[in-house]
């Protein structure tokens, strides 16, 4: 351990956590990651392959779902090596650039998560608000002006944020909290002055969280003050059960994100498990439920998938 306390900014190197406390029960613990892991790429490629397979898929709705099913993919791709690693092989060391390099992919994957729930408000709104207008407004080029958006977005919110990172100096006992690297968790770790990032991370929360959530808020008090104007019970339940998938795809993905937020700044004093259970909970339970939300409750991809097992 006092190698690694010893280490400057020249070559810092991080040492990654497990499950703290069950080390010993690490190979059984994986089996359950393993099962959620191979859910996750599974349920999301199977729905990419749908959207672009079946032609009776090409709608914007079904594009945003496929925008979000690929930014699943990639949140669970970016986290997976090293989580099995530590789990297998208690392979725990990475470097700056290699924690940099994860972190580029899982933060800008989430960022982009964030984006695409936007726009998936937004669809739900004009559908419902204004769906006489729904294709002249929605177009393939203006989905893809969007797409282009959210990627563009997400470049500019996180590549400096790492940059700064690249410039600071570690020398304590670089342990991570979890068993990916996590920017809130590495920079806990910095022994340099930290103001400049700590402010544009501060701005990036405001241009991420702090603009998407007032907007799909606001997209919601719309809709349901468009569907409450409808005069017949039935037609409000049908008009409000196509929400239903969006705002459990909401739901799971902010609420994790929120409390894994609020553990790492108030909850100092708690249990290193709980931190750990969060983490992992954040980056696995979007990914693993988001295709099980849209297949149980979308019929056209429950169709889709169907068809496609049985071809097979």
């Amino acid at each position: 351990m006092e190698i690694f306390s010893n280490f400057t900014s020249a070559f810092p190197t991080f040492l990654l956590t497990g499950i703290p406390g069950l080390e010993s029960v690490h190979a059984w613990i994986s089996i359950p990651f393993c099962c959620l892991y191979a859910i996750a790429l599974s349920g999301n490629s199977m729905i990419l392959f749908a959207i672009i397979t079946q032609h009776s898929l090409h709608e914007p709705m079904y594009y945003f779902l496929s925008m979000l099913s690929a930014a699943d993919l990639g949140l669970t791709i970016s986290t997976m090596s090293t989580t099995l690693a530590v789990l297998w092989f208690n392979a725990r060391e990475i470097s700056l650039d290699s924690c940099i390099t994860q972190m580029f992919f899982l933060h800008g994957f989430a960022v982009m998560e964030c984006g695409v729930l936007v726009a998936m408000a937004f669809d739900r709104f004009v559908a419902i608000c204004n769906p006489l207008r729904y294709t002249a407004i929605l177009t393939n080029s203006r989905i893809i002006q969007m797409g282009l958006l959210i990627i563009s977005r997400t470049l500019v919110v996180i590549v400096p944020l790492l940059l700064l990172l690249k410039s600071l100096s570690f020398c304590k006992a670089n342990i991570l909290s979890h068993s990916y690297c996590y920017y809130p968790d590495v920079i806990k770790l910095a022994c340099s002055d930290t103001r400049a990032n700590n402010i544009y991370g501060l701005v990036n929360l405001i241009l991420t969280t702090g603009v998407d959530t007032p907007c799909i808020v606001l997209s919601y008090i719309l809709i349901i003050r468009s569907v409450l104007r409808m005069a017949s019970p039935k037609e409000r339940h049908k008009v409000f059960s196509t929400c239903v998938s969006h705002v459990g795809a909401v739901a799971i993905f902010y609420i994790p994100m929120i409390s894994l937020s609020l553990v790492h700044r108030y909850g100092q004093s708690a249990p290193k498990v709980v931190h750990s259970m969060m983490a992992n909970v954040y980056l696995l339970l979007p990914p693993v439920l988001n295709p099980v939300i849209y297949s149980v409750k979308t019929k056209l991809i429950r169709k889709a998938i169907l068809s496609l097992l049985l071809a097979k």
